[in-house]
């Protein structure tokens, strides 16, 4: 196993103090990995009776390994050089960091944009086979996907049956469908584990296998991480990073992820859907905000916000008051992040495997497809960008004005989770506002590309204690494309998830801005401008 380390100080160490005796008396990791699934209240008990399959995945999963090779050298043979990955969530989020760590190529189509689908299907297309991961095969978004990349095979004059391979539950629909469609191959997982705990089955081997990742060297580490989180130790780590998740006191419900230095590739996107779905619900739960080593958050030392720093294994560490360090390979990593959530559950008196509020803005984006209504009049147009929002918004002028009036929601308790829902491989610097505006605001920030961040952070958003203030970006397409056989396109799909999203915000009480970028290039730059330049206003008492 990959050499795992941990260290914490303030809060986090005596969580681990306070809650290690219980955790140990009562005998929790080997009850997790005896899938005792009583240690989350009646309640959670018979959702987590079908969730807790993940403990043994890594040993479940070792036959899959031959097949996926096999699979993979046949795809070789045809000419197949690029693996595009269709899936959201747990479907997507693990895999795009393996494959990212190992250094392999792996395309990750997790968007409704239509720009962000129109590229994907225009690169290489003659040598690429997609991977369709869902658990049910409803999910709109890699459906949606799935019938596109079929309609551009087949156009192309290229056998569309041999290049579609399915991730699916066994006997659901799209099991059943890709089976008699006669598709390239269909992989079924483990159905008692939930998508983001999907690591280490099917969702995340087989991806990462065909595009090239050593999945037998990935599972090796991780049966060995699991041995060692299966003790009742005072030395157990899981033990501690799940007290420091869910067990400080007063619950700091902000966790910094920041990646300092471990090599890993995106690891806190995947863990933010973990942590923050697993938790947020019953208005508890701890928020994950993915940042860097010198991020505002990392630094200011609020009371409410947990830094945990992921680091390497070799590294001297100088810990500030507050802070976690954390050092393993990417596989030991996720067994243990995974064990630790599921500790955190228990400690926070949730049930860590359900996701209760996550089908409310599905229904509202459904509802507004069905309904196709005008959309919203802006309550003002600056620039490149349309401005709609709240009564919070009175006296707006401007979209610099919209912002401010926005940052003045911020309480003491509040995060800020930006939301944008366009083509984030094209438009990734926007992400770049992220530290401006925590500077600005002194307070947690968080950075969504939608619709994929709807399988991840939204159930926090909406079951979560009520603190969130929501800034929303949309933005006009030069393009369109149809979703075969289906009566609506991927821009209306997209546009429908965003006003849904902000409409079930709303109904929840959160403050929601949002903003209609006109021009994509124009607007992204504009607002750019507007918030580095309240960063600029900010900086003296930044640093005061």
């Amino acid at each position: 196993m990959s050499t795992l380390s941990y260290d914490a100080t303030g809060a986090a160490r005596q969580a681990h103090e306070q809650h290690l005796p219980a955790l140990l008396e009562d005998r929790i990791a080997t009850r997790i990995f005896a899938k005792d699934a009583t240690l989350w209240g009646p309640d959670a008990e018979q959702e987590s009776a079908v969730r807790l399959g993940w403990v043994e995945a890594a040993t479940v999963s070792q036959p899959l390994v031959s097949s996926i090779l096999e699979l993979r050298d046949a795809l070789k043979a045809d000419g197949v050089t690029r693996i595009v990955l269709c899936g959201m969530g747990g479907s997507s989020l693990a895999p795009e960091v393996i494959a990212g760590t190992a250094g392999v190529e792996l395309a990750v189509l997790d968007s409704t944009d239509p720009e962000q689908v129109s590229a994907a299907l225009a690169d290489r297309l003659a040598e690429t086979a997609i991977v369709v991961s869902s658990k049910s095969g409803s999910t709109v978004e890699t459906d949606s996907q799935r019938r596109i990349f079929e309609q551009a095979f087949t156009d192309a004059g290229i056998d569309a049956k041999s290049r579609i391979i399915i991730v699916t539950d066994p006997g659901s629909p799209l099991d059943k469908a890709s089976r008699e469609a006669g598709y390239r191959a269909v992989f079924n997982a483990d159905p008692n584990v939930g998508g983001r705990f999907s690591a280490l089955t099917a969702f995340g081997l087989v991806p990462c296998g065909l595009a090239g990742v050593d999945i037998q060297a990935f599972l090796d580490e991780a049966e060995l991480a699991a041995e060692t989180l299966n003790e009742d130790s005072p030395e157990n780590i899981g033990l501690a990073l799940g007290s420091a998740l869910g067990g400080t006191n007063p619950l700091r419900n902000k966790i910094v992820i920041a990646e300092d230095g471990s090599g890993i590739v995106g690891f806190a996107d995947w863990a933010e859907q973990l942590i923050a779905e697993s938790t947020g619900k019953l208005g508890t739960g701890v928020l994950p905000v993915v940042a860097g080593p010198a991020s505002p958050e990392a630094t200011l030392g609020a009371p409410d916000v947990l830094v945990i720093r992921l680091v390497a294994a070799d590294a001297d560490v100088d810990l500030r008051e507050n802070e976690v360090a954390i050092a393993g390979g990417l596989a030991t990593q996720m067994m243990v992040w995974e064990f630790a959530t599921a500790v955190a559950g228990r400690l926070l008196g949730i049930n860590p495997f359900d996701q209760p509020d996550v089908e409310a803005a599905k229904v509202a984006a459904r509802g507004l497809l069905d309904a196709q209504p005008e959309p919203t009049p802006a309550d003002f147009t600056d620039g490149a960008i349309e401005v709609r929002g709240g009564a919070w918004l009175a006296g707006a002028a401007t979209a610099a004005d919209a912002v401010n009036a926005l940052l003045g929601e911020l309480g003491p308790d509040n995060y800020l989770s930006v939301q944008a829902y366009f083509d984030r491989l094209a438009y990734a610097d926007l992400e770049g506002v992220r530290d401006e505006l925590a500077a600005v605001s002194r307070r947690p920030v968080t950075f969504g590309w939608g619709p994929r961040f709807l399988h991840s952070t939204g159930q926090f958003h909406k079951g979560g204690p009520a603190i969130g203030v929501f800034l929303q970006v949309t933005a006009a397409s030069a393009l369109d494309l149809a979703i075969p056989e289906r009566p609506f396109t991927f821009g209306e799909l997209i546009s429908a998830q965003a006003a849904g999203d902000a409409q079930v915000l709303s109904e929840h009480g959160r403050p929601v801005l949002r903003l209609h970028l006109t021009d994509r290039a124009a607007g992204v730059k504009q607002l750019q401008e507007i918030v580095a330049s309240l960063a600029g206003q900010a900086a003296p008492s930044t640093q005061s």
